[in-house]
């Protein structure tokens, strides 16, 4: 049953031409979380009860490979977030800073619903996804990305990914 449900999910994010950013994941001081997407991959650490440090790895269909380092910052329990960071590989081969915020919901039957949202001078995106506790340690991502670059096409569409976190 569990091979089954990892098949499905891994046919399914192969067969996705959508793009997709990190999932907005709550975890606990010293938890680590390595997930893989539709187009992109990442991992991240709670080094402290507030602070997560976090790395990212996109394919865009339109721009070539973005990679991320950013820094999430609780505001309000795990369930708002501030996050800050950097964007090295943007159209017309810029890098820069960006900014935002991210807000997800208490887990409800295994379930966590989530928001984010960041901007650097030129460029902005959302996130919109919920988290689904598939196994102990595993969960499966469902969201929706818009990305909006200052110069040249937007990206958006649905992605699904999966994470261990441990």
């Amino acid at each position: 049953m569990k091979k089954t449900a990892l098949l499905t999910l891994g046919a399914l994010m192969m067969s996705s031409a959508a793009v997709m950013a990190a999932p907005i994941n709550q975890m606990a001081a010293n938890e680590t979380a390595i997930g893989v997407g539709t187009n992109e991959s990442y991992i991240e650490h709670k080094v402290t009860n507030k602070m997560t440090v976090g790395y990212q790895y996109a394919d865009r269909d339109q721009y070539g490979d973005h990679r991320d380092v950013y820094l999430q910052y609780d505001i309000v329990g795990s369930e708002v977030k501030m996050i800050g960071g950097y964007r090295w590989n943007l159209p017309g081969d810029k890098d820069q800073a960006f900014g935002g915020v991210a807000v997800s919901t208490p887990k409800v039957l295994g379930f966590e619903a989530y928001a984010s949202y960041i901007a650097g001078k030129d460029f902005n995106e959302t996130t919109v996804g919920v988290n689904k506790n598939l196994l102990f340690n595993v969960d499966v991502n469902v969201n929706y990305h818009n990305f909006k670059p200052e110069y040249g096409k937007r990206e958006n569409g649905v992605g699904a990914g999966v994470t261990v976190k441990f």
